[in-house]
């Protein structure tokens, strides 16, 4: 007898393979200077350093990265850098406002933030991370190395 698989699950082992090899490029001190830089100037970070925030941040950035990773693959059919980002604006968009989201629920009842900067922050931040995985990506399916 031979063992059936199904292409969902096969499809789900080679995206964690891509993700697990997308994320040895992923620097965790990179990312701790990212955070400070991005969410320091708006006068939100120095309130909210023991709740966790970091790790939430943490999160969206590594989503985020491997995101444009994901995306980098339409490099493969001849699509440009604007097709590709015009194709994950939504996903880029989801991130966004899941961080600022959070934000805001961080900073309930205080007041302390200015909403537009970390609004903007947050939309930075994301593309910043989205553009170093789509850059990482994309140079692994050009060296073929995916």
């Amino acid at each position: 007898m031979t063992i059936v698989t199904t292409f969902e699950k096969r499809k789900r082992e080679k995206q964690l393979t891509s993700e697990r090899k997308l994320l040895r490029d992923l620097s965790i001190e990179k990312l701790k200077k990212s955070v400070l830089q991005h969410f320091n100037h708006v006068g939100i970070w120095a309130s909210f350093i023991p709740d966790g925030v970091e790790e939430a941040c943490f999160d969206i950035a590594i989503e985020a990265f491997l995101c444009g990773g994901e995306y980098s693959r339409f490099v493969l059919y001849g699509e440009t850098f604007e097709m590709i980002r015009n194709r994950s604006e939504e996903d880029r968009e989801k991130l966004g406002d899941t961080m600022y989201n959070f934000w805001l629920y961080m900073d309930y009842g205080h007041k302390s933030i200015d909403e537009e900067k970390a609004f903007a922050a947050c939309a930075h931040f994301v593309d910043e991370w989205w553009m170093q995985g789509y850059e990482k990506g994309e140079r692994r399916y050009k060296l073929r190395l995916h």
